[in-house]
């Protein structure tokens, strides 16, 4: 009788494979990134807001980040809706930021590890498409006939931009750097001039708080230079793509945090 012990050995599916490492790269995209310095990040998305700000303002009389403003012209605008209609405009910016918040807190919340560098590459590559889109749009219909238009030319655009800036707002959160949202500086200057440490040789706070507005100034010059000259939003918009794809690479190749899996 042949022995058979072999063959009872022998698995039913086949050579079982061996457990693989994840890959260098799988485990690069899957570490949390070390939060050391990323504040530099949120304070050049002031530089991004204020340039997208003060082109859209400019241009389409409405925000696309800062919604404080935008919550005043709607307000405004319910009073008074035969005034303007700049209430429209800025109340598609509200209820898209609203939108936009919404889904980018659930994309860092999927992982439950919000600074996943996937998932910080993630959201600065939808916000870079939308930035783009609505920038390609701009271009192919041109800038609006009249100030108060409110057709789709103008509202898809505010839409899209408005949509992704909660993204820069909601990364604030994931890095906790909650008083650095790009979008807010009121409760920054508040901060800063109330700090009792405020002429201090060193103080990290004070020096965050000092470089957001002036960030955010510059970033409105440029943006009204646009909007202002024959380039117009759409460059701005472009410009604020481009922007955005830096972000990401910084992102691709900032460290690993300490406690991170990567080696």
């Amino acid at each position: 009788m042949a022995n058979d012990h072999g063959d009872e050995q022998t698995p039913l599916l086949g050579h079982t494979k061996p457990n693989r490492k994840p890959s260098r790269w799988r485990r690069h995209l899957m570490a949390d990134v070390s939060r050391d310095r990323s504040d530099l990040v949120l304070l050049f998305c002031y530089l991004i807001t204020g340039l997208l700000d003060s082109a859209s303002i400019s241009v389409w009389g409405s925000f696309v980040s800062m919604q404080t403003g935008n919550t005043v012209y709607f307000g405004l605008g319910l009073a008074s809706p035969a005034d303007s209609t700049r209430w429209i405009r800025s109340g598609v910016s509200l209820a898209f930021f609203c939108l936009g918040s919404l889904t980018f807190s659930r994309l860092h919340g999927v992982p439950r590890s919000p600074t996943r560098r996937w998932v910080l590459c993630a959201s600065f590559l939808v916000q870079l498409a939308l930035t783009a889109t609505a920038a390609g749009l701009v271009t192919a219909t041109g800038p609006p006939a009249a100030r108060d238009e409110t057709g789709w030319q103008v509202l898809m655009p505010i839409a899209l931009v408005a949509f992704q800036s909660a993204g820069q707002a909601v990364l604030s959160r994931a890095l906790q750097f909650k008083t650095l949202t790009s979008v807010v500086l009121t409760s920054i200057y508040c901060d800063l001039f109330s700090d009792c440490d405020l002429l201090a040789l060193r103080n990290a706070e004070r020096d965050r708080r000092t470089a957001a507005p002036l960030l955010l100034l510059m970033g409105a010059f440029v943006g009204g230079r646009f909007a202002n000259s024959s380039l117009g939003v759409a460059d701005a918009l472009w410009t604020a793509s481009v922007m955005k794809a830096a972000v990401v690479f910084v992102w691709l190749v900032w460290p690993a945090g300490r406690d991170s899996e990567e080696t």
